[in-house]
């Protein structure tokens, strides 16, 4: 037989803890969290305020016990990650040191629904209690679940909205042809009076060293350590120079007074992820910006020199002017820096191929005493010095046939123009297409017309391009060939400074000659 279902309701024990001294109870355990973004109006101020206020209000109310003020200045409330005064503050929480934080907002807290969620969930599961005075919700509360979903995403909206006011500022910024620049890390500026870069006299003498030692053929790394040895600090203050801080100041336009905006962009303003502009956004260069510190003659030749030493990067190792510059006649390829020590502890610096034992037979150049590398190009620099006057004259005289390079300049910039109307022209001929109905083959001709009318323009603005650096170089290796020289007396010593302005480059024979080709394009023999 079937009995009948029954429920016994058991009421729930209720534990009162009875002190008999008021003193025993113990205090709760608060905290504060303040946060500001000081990129905005006068948050500043608000931030001292803030810390201010809650220490005084904590340590004022009897039956807390202060717990410290977390604090956030200047940090984007987007995502909790880069926040350490947050982060420390969730970690004390867990360790037991906090029952109660307090404050201001839920925007001040996090704007990012997710994580305001996650994290209230999170102290609520171990008791901590969040309590936000603006919108008078505190977490313990049965509603607040709903009420922070809201609100949250209000304030999620409103980062969304003031996100995308900033970058309308910043394109409006960068149309109108303003710098933008992090002075703080970058060498060489300063903001001045007037919020444009001003040129900082020392710094910029540390920048015109770098960019002149490596024309003078150092190695990047050999310059880096050079500036570390000098006790210069870097841009970030570091006493350290790296390889890539020394690149990206030889790379950076902005030393010759242009400015490239928009390099990198915000992915989306939650992450804050920064990406590199790689044709996503429309980019802004402009020219004569701001005072430049290297003239753009010898900003172009490092361009060059740069882009050579990335083909032959294996080759630029040793920290001797000869390196890259002696070349082997029969088979193309670099000599290299070799030591022999003999049994007398003698050291003998020799050159010879890079490829001389690769293959079936080593190469017929022969092996090379540095001391007679040396001695050959003095030789040829003695014939040179010989003819100083006429020599000059020459150079001089090839320097007036480069003064087309305005017009070639001249020339590009129309070529971009026109370019900028064709890329204008094929965009509204897409747009046309997709907002009315047309023939789709009378359309895809125009297009692909247009199309190969473009890709002819680029071509045309590259050649062009390659004729202004090849005509700045020449100028340059001209103007420093002819420096060089007036720099030398007739008992010329060997100055590696003068090699490395004088010499292209020293091509060795199997018949011990070589034969130097000098950078106004002379070529000298002599015998080793």
């Amino acid at each position: 037989m079937n009995q009948a279902k029954r429920v016994t309701v058991l009421d729930p024990i209720v534990k009162n803890i009875i002190y008999e001294n008021p003193l025993e109870i113990p205090k709760k355990k608060v905290a504060a969290y303040a946060r500001v973004s000081t990129e905005q109006d006068e948050q500043q101020s608000s931030y001292e305020a803030q810390v201010e206020y809650y220490t005084k209000y904590i340590k004022n109310n009897p039956g807390w016990e202060f717990a410290g003020i977390y604090a956030d200045e200047g940090i984007s409330g987007t995502n909790t990650k880069k926040r350490d005064g947050f982060k420390s503050m969730i970690a004390d929480a867990k360790a037991g040191k906090i029952n109660l934080i307090l404050t201001k907002s839920i925007s001040r807290f996090a704007r990012n629904t997710v994580d305001t969620l996650q994290t209230v969930r999170d102290l609520k599961a171990i008791g901590v209690e969040v309590v936000f005075e603006k919108e008078n919700i505190r977490t313990m509360d049965k509603q607040c679940e709903v009420l922070l979903t809201i609100m949250s995403s209000l304030a999620q909206e409103e980062s969304r909205s003031i996100s995308e006011n900033v970058r309308w500022g910043q394109q409006r910024s960068m149309q109108e042809g303003n710098v933008a620049m992090a002075y703080g890390r970058f060498l060489g500026y300063k903001k001045g009076e007037d919020g444009k870069p001003e040129i900082v006299p020392e710094e910029a003498e540390i920048i015109k060293d770098i960019y002149r030692l490596f024309l003078d053929g150092m190695a990047i790394r050999n310059i880096a350590r050079y500036l570390t040895d000098k006790k210069i600090p870097t841009p970030a203050g570091k006493e350290v120079w790296s390889v890539s801080t020394i690149k990206s100041i030889l790379k950076n336009e902005k030393y010759k007074g242009d400015a490239l905006r928009q390099k990198t962009f915000t992915v989306d303003y939650l992450t804050k992820t920064v990406k590199k502009n790689q044709g996503e956004y429309k980019q802004y260069y402009i020219q004569n910006s701001h005072p430049a510190i290297i003239d753009e003659d010898t900003w172009e030749l490092v361009q060059l020199e740069l882009a050579k030493r990335g083909k032959e990067a294996k080759s630029f190792r040793d920290s001797s002017p000869f390196c890259n510059k002696i070349v082997c006649a029969d088979c193309g390829a670099y000599f290299g820096h070799k030591v022999f020590h003999g049994k007398e502890a003698c050291r003998k610096d020799v050159w010879y191929c890079n490829h001389r034992y690769d293959g079936d037979g080593p190469c017929k150049t022969p092996i090379v005493k540095e001391m007679d590398i040396r001695n050959a190009y003095l030789s040829a620099l003695g014939q040179i010095l010989g003819r100083k006057a006429a020599c000059l004259a020459a150079c001089r005289a090839k320097l007036a046939e480069l003064d087309n390079l305005s017009e070639i300049k001249e020339n590009r910039h129309k070529a971009e123009e026109t370019l900028q109307d064709q890329l204008v022209e094929v965009q509204d001929l897409v747009h046309e297409n997709a907002r009315k109905s047309q023939d789709q083959t009378k359309y895809r001709a125009k297009y692909n017309k247009l199309v190969e009318t473009i890709e002819k323009q680029k071509e045309f603005i590259a050649d062009l391009k390659s004729q202004e650096l090849n005509s700045i170089a020449m100028r340059e290796k001209l103007r420093r060939f002819m420096r060089a020289i007036e720099s030398c007396t007739e008992e010329a010593t060997f100055v590696p400074e003068v090699w490395n302005d004088t010499v292209e480059r020293a091509v060795v024979n199997e018949d011990n000659t070589i034969y130097f080709e000098m950078k106004n394009g002379e070529k000298v023999t002599a015998t080793l």
